[in-house]
């Protein structure tokens, strides 16, 4: 086999998929990139048994075809080192000997058999098909995936939640403190239907989403989804389970309603939080007349600090204290200049909200409270 390809295409590719290959493999080939060779299209998949992603590359040149593994490492090490250029490779078939020629040069090794390669298991006859734009499912998982946990006890929480109905997909996230409920208004599946994407495949699809233009046919059953996008493929291995009812959790009457500054907030909770216990992160709100008394103290080293913010708020007097970087992490993935602050007691959840959501959009995310000594 032979075949002539940029050397940047190349790499650009390579680097996208080699996301998915794990550090520690219990299967040697998943070291590798599985190239594929038909006609003038180079298809490359990476694979960590879970997830699996797919692209293709066009190439010139082109003598034979067949599948072959590459040693990953090899392949993008040397690449990564090379300028722009047309890159010639050539496979013994029979040995799976491979050169790789450029301009000055020459790189020699041996590839493996292609076979052994894991292939994925195909989908049921009931999976459920929906068709989305790459900019919907982007905002949802950028919108939710800062919310998952990392909890081995309850591994559903471990990722995001797509809840899909005749009216609307709302993406859910929640690690027991803080969650984000994102309903796109714009996609509405022909039925109801769920399922709970890993946190690995869910950065994949941040990465590579925004490059993506047009739709995303998502194919998905009881255990398996497939992401089909313009210039990727992404197969994973879905959380197994059921998702706690996430609507159960969000308190309906909040009478206290501050409006505020989201980047004036997030500084004044940045300077304060320097000052609280590492341990808890206690941040407490004073919240007044058109006013908040962000303070944090740590009693063991004797430090505090306080500060002042403008809002708009008439309602009666009240304190709560949370955790502070908690806060920060949802008040930095709030798209809004400015975010609503809802609230019924010190010991009920904050509700934050933008003030004004994006198109055909509703965002809402929640935090829970932290107990007040005074």
């Amino acid at each position: 086999m032979k075949f002539v390809v940029s050397s940047n295409s190349l790499l650009s590719h390579l680097q996208t998929v080699g996301r998915v290959i794990a550090s520690k493999n219990s299967i040697p080939v998943l070291d590798c990139f599985l190239f594929e060779l038909q006609g003038d299209k180079l298809t490359i998949t990476a694979s960590d048994n879970e997830t699996r992603m797919v692209t293709s590359i066009s190439v010139s040149e082109v003598t034979g075809e067949g599948v072959f593994a590459v040693p990953s490492k090899n392949l993008l090490d040397s690449l990564k080192e090379l300028p722009e250029q047309p890159v010639s490779f050539d496979i013994n078939d029979s040995t799976l000997e491979m050169n790789i020629y450029y301009e000055n040069g020459k790189y020699n090794f041996i590839a493996q058999n292609g076979d052994e390669y894991p292939q994925p298991k195909p989908l049921k006859e009931n999976a459920v098909k929906i068709n989305m734009p790459a900019d919907v499912l982007f905002s949802g998982i950028n919108r939710s995936l800062f919310a998952t946990a990392d909890d081995e006890l309850r591994p559903v929480m471990n990722g995001i939640y797509f809840d899909i109905t005749t009216d609307d997909i709302t993406f859910v996230a929640s690690d027991g403190h803080k969650l984000v409920r994102c309903k796109s208004l714009e996609i509405k599946g022909a039925e109801r239907a769920s399922f709970i994407l890993p946190k690995k495949p869910a950065n994949l699809l941040k990465a590579i989403l925004p490059k993506e233009s047009g739709e995303v046919m998502l194919t998905f059953d009881d255990t398996n989804a497939y992401f089909k996008l313009d210039h990727f493929d992404l197969v994973c291995r879905l959380i197994e389970g059921r998702y706690p009812n996430y609507n159960g959790v969000i308190p309906q009457n909040n009478p206290y309603k501050v409006t505020i500054d989201r980047l004036l907030l997030a500084a004044a909770l940045k300077r304060v939080s320097v000052f609280s216990n590492p341990a808890s992160s206690l941040i407490k709100l004073k919240i007044s007349s058109n006013s908040i008394l962000i303070s944090a103290q740590d009693i063991d080293f004797s430090t505090s600090a306080e500060e002042t913010v403008a809002c708009v708020y008439d309602g009666t007097d009240m304190s709560i204290g949370f955790k502070g970087n908690y806060l920060i992490d949802i008040l930095n993935n709030l798209p809004s200049s400015e975010v609503i602050l809802e609230l019924a007691d010190p010991s009920r959840a904050g509700i934050i909200l933008p003030v004004e959501n994006e198109e055909n959009e509703d965002l809402l995310m929640l935090l829970m409270p932290m107990m007040l000594n005074d």
